[in-house]
Formats: structure tokens, sequence, C-alpha cells
């Protein structure tokens, strides 16, 4: 019996794209389920893009500004990931808040790194408000992408510790490096078909004990 083609995969980026070089990166491995068919950005002068192009990926830039709504600019979208044989989604620091509709249409098909432990701290500003908070610990997290911002199923988590004189940027570079470690895994484990999605938790197949949760001495 012939292995399973990589699941053809696009990530999603407005900036300079660290996890999207992640997930690249772990794809060039030969034994990868995935691969990183399309980056695809909302803004021509995303620093990423650059990174895509030197490793091989196909790039596109679909600007939000040339649609008249929010649902008119995702349905444009929509079209150029089916057409591109998409069947994976990778957010990489995409700066535009979905539509139910296309989340909808990706449903279990979309995940998202964010920086911090959720359900805690959901939105920007992770690190200043986890400090604020006194937190002794904190982390990001890969999660399946729901409408709501920062909802949706959890698939891993890197927790890090949080030291008396942190200041919000050595507190995200230390999150930062996580990331770069859970997102690559999170699509691995999607694209292996090894998440099942049931009551709105994930379960992983072959994985021990239920859900992991990687934690990190920091570094």
């Amino acid at each position: 019996m012939s292995e399973a083609a990589p699941k053809r995969t696009a990530i999603l980026i407005s900036g300079r794209g660290s996890n999207m070089a992640a997930l690249v990166k772990a794809a060039e491995a030969q034994d990868f389920p995935a691969e990183i068919s399309l980056v695809l950005s909302n803004r021509e002068d995303a620093a990423g893009l650059d990174f895509a192009k030197e490793h091989g990926v196909p790039t596109l830039v679909l600007s939000h500004k040339g649609y008249s709504d929010r649902l008119a600019f995702d349905a444009a979208l929509d079209a150029y990931l089916k057409a591109e044989g998409i069947e994976i989604v990778c957010l990489a620091g995409f700066m535009r808040l979905l539509t139910p509709w296309l989340v909808e249409r990706w449903r279990n098909r979309m995940i998202n790194v964010h920086p911090s432990l959720l359900p805690s701290f959901k939105g920007l500003h992770t690190h200043e408000r986890a400090l604020e908070a006194g937190v002794r610990f904190h982390g990001c997290t890969v999660h399946f992408v729901r409408a709501e911002m920062d909802e949706g199923p959890i698939i891993l988590q890197a927790a890090v510790p949080v030291e008396a004189d942190d200041t919000p940027d050595v507190l995200a570079a230390r999150v930062l490096a996580q990331e770069h470690v859970i997102y690559p895994k999170g699509l691995e484990l999607l694209a292996a078909g090894r998440l099942k999605v049931a009551d709105e938790r994930v379960e992983i197949t072959g994985a021990k004990g239920g859900l992991p949760a990687l934690v990190s001495p920091g570094v």
C-alpha cells in the first residue's frame, strides 16, 4: 500500500511570519505529512513572503483593500484556497478577523497558534498582561479556529516559567521559541489524521494519557 500524499497546506501571514518559517522548515523533512503549498498574505510588504520564496514555496498577495467588505474578501480567499487544492490552513500572524462563514467552511481544518495558555489572555498584548497578572507560568497554545477570537479546541500547549526580572520582550522571546516547537507538531498531528474533535475537545490518536501538554524549562 502506497503512503498517503502529504496534505496540501496554506499558511496565511500579514508580517514577518516567524511561525510560518518554522512550519516551512518542518515540512521540508521527507516524512512530514504536510506540504506547504502556498503562503498567502493580505499585505504585499509582508517580510515573510521573501522567506517563502527563498524556500521554493508559492506565494500570493491578496489585499483586503480591494474588497467591499470582510465577507467579500473571505469569499475570494476561500476561492483561491480551493483553486490551489488546499486541505489545511494555518494562521501565522494573519491580522484579519475571519468571518464565521469562512471559519465554518474550514472547520477542523484551520489551526492557529496563540501566545498564551488559553483560555487565559485572549487577544493582544498577552505578555504584558501575563506580567501584570503575576502568573508563575505563561506559554502558548495551538488550537483549532472558531468564529470567536482565540477560541477553539486546544491541540497542544507549551508552558514556560515567568522570571522575576522578565520584561514583556524577554518573556515574548521565551514563548515564541516554544511556538516554533508546538505549531509544527500540531500541523503534523492534523495532517497525519491523528486529531479527533469530540464535544469541542481534541483527542490525539496514540497519545498516552490523552492530551499532552509540552512543558519547557525555558530558553
